[in-house]
């Protein structure tokens, strides 16, 4: 019997109209010098008059747009998220009724910048059990309603979704292997304290802010430069491979010099690794989706690539996966 494989069938992404360029943040202290150069980050896009599972939606219609695959034949929708419209319903249910999907099962997950990751690995189960034939993972964030636009690591983030179409397969490619991780002594270093049952909304929680994420930014580059690198040598070990098969890296985008960092730790080219921030920022869920469909969009994956997928976010969570196009 063959063998099932989720591969990607189709791509999509979209962003909000809005740009909000580096020079809105010298009154925070900052400066586009300074971002663009540790951060690798231009400009960012931001929701006006949307909400995630707007923008959740609408790239999910574009990653279908050319596949034979239509609304009804879905069978479930994963959107990975940190700003989900309400605390209940899911947001992958708001996502189910804008497309027309009433067959779809849905529901969301949550692993801030590791998100966009986890999702595809959670769809790729279903598909290769063979319980689902096709799941549209959607990585979805407005970061913009959740910043403190009054400090400095207000440049960060930015708003936009990312969806992937992954349907079932014997051929030989797809997804064939992933490595998760997390551990939770690191959550104080990324998170945002209110609004959970930890921390009920309250007017003193609304006075001091802690509805707003806060980072500590010193601690997510450490971590990430040393977790990144680890479990990128781990896959590649555990299928005998080395970075010279790698053909391109698809990686969420924290900063450019945590990729830069990582590049040079894996001796992977840096020209390999894809990268948006200059245009987006840091998209935490979306990241990966974003930059995935852009990939695909621009020629660059050809029959048989090999593609190394990366992630770290709040938790901490962090992975890697591997893909044969």
């Amino acid at each position: 019997m063959q063998k099932i494989r989720a591969y990607i069938k189709g791509t999509g992404s979209y962003v909000p109209p809005k740009i909000l360029k580096n020079d809105f943040f010298e009154k925070v202290g900052s400066s586009d010098e300074w971002i663009f150069k540790n951060l690798g980050i231009r400009e960012r896009r931001i929701a006006e008059g949307e909400v995630t599972s707007d923008l959740a939606y609408k790239a999910g219609l574009k990653a279908l747009e050319n596949t034979d695959v239509k609304p009804e034949n879905i069978d479930l929708i994963i959107v990975a998220t940190s700003t989900p419209d309400r605390q209940a319903p899911s947001t992958a249910c708001f996502v189910q009724e804008k497309m027309n999907s009433p067959q779809a099962v849905a529901f969301d997950i949550s692993a801030v910048c590791s998100g966009g990751l986890y999702g595809i690995a959670i769809g790729c189960q279903f598909i290769e059990t063979g319980m689902y034939k096709n799941v549209l993972v959607i990585g979805a964030d407005t970061f913009s309603t959740i910043t403190d636009w009054e400090r400095k690591d207000s440049v960060f983030f930015g708003d936009g979704a990312g969806a992937i179409l992954l349907s079932a397969t014997t051929e030989d490619k797809g997804f064939f292997d992933f490595k998760l991780h997390a551990d939770g002594t690191g959550k104080y270093h990324f998170n945002i304290p209110a609004g959970g049952s930890e921390m009920p909304a309250s007017e003193e929680t609304l006075k001091q802010k802690l509805h707003y994420f806060q980072m500590n930014g010193k601690e997510v580059f450490e971590t990430a430069t040393r977790v990144l690198p680890e479990t990128i040598d781990e896959i590649l070990e555990a299928n005998k491979m080395t970075s010279d098969n790698v053909d391109w890296v698809i990686p969420h985008q924290p900063s450019i010099r945590i990729l830069q960092e990582t590049a040079r730790k894996t001796n992977i080219p840096f020209e390999k690794v894809m990268t948006n921030m200059d245009k987006y920022a840091n998209t935490s869920g979306g990241t990966i989706p974003i930059v995935l469909d852009e990939t695909y969009k621009s020629g660059k994956v050809k029959p048989g690539n090999i593609l190394l997928f990366a992630a770290v976010g709040s938790g901490w969570t962090w992975g890697t996966a591997l893909y044969k196009a």
